[in-house]
């Protein structure tokens, strides 16, 4: 029997978790001028198109509720989010950035902008960076349908 599937499957893992890795340490050098860190910045960043329940950032996030809801209460208490009213749940709030918190997030801009375009450069121009972010996508989507299943498991 070949363990082709299983070494790609341990390859990817540990290509995930060292870009896990590599991404929360860059994502921390560009948070910190803008007085965030990179927890905040993701949490910010979920909330910046529309309000969220602490639940739903987790959902999108891909990490625990009482991760997000520790997180949100310190954005919260900084002032750089708030929490608001949820027409549709009565005890789970909205969080929502402040004007504070939009500036904040904004500020790293420039350095985020500078970093896609290096790693464009990098990984062979838009289209090479597109099919990177398509793979990706597509590892994700793989492993959500995937999730559950193994060992007596259909």
């Amino acid at each position: 029997m070949s363990h082709e599937p299983q070494d790609a499957l341990s390859r990817t893992a540990l290509g995930v978790f060292r870009l896990n890795g590599q991404f929360l340490a860059v994502s921390e050098k560009l948070a910190e001028p803008a007085g965030l860190t990179a927890a905040w910045w993701q949490v910010l960043g979920a909330v910046l198109p529309e309000p969220l329940p602490v639940a739903g950032i987790a959902r999108v996030m891909g990490i625990t509720r009482q991760s997000v809801q520790r997180v949100a209460d310190l954005l919260v208490r900084e002032g750089l989010a708030s929490y608001e009213p949820n027409p549709a749940h009565r005890r789970a709030k909205l969080l929502a950035p402040t004007e504070e918190g939009r500036a904040a997030v904004h500020r790293i801009d420039p350095g985020h902008a500078e970093l896609a375009a290096l790693l464009q450069r990098e990984l062979g121009g838009p289209e090479a960076f597109e099919e990177t972010v398509r793979a990706l996508e597509r590892l994700s989507k793989a492993l959500e349908a995937v999730e559950g299943a193994g060992p007596g498991h259909p």
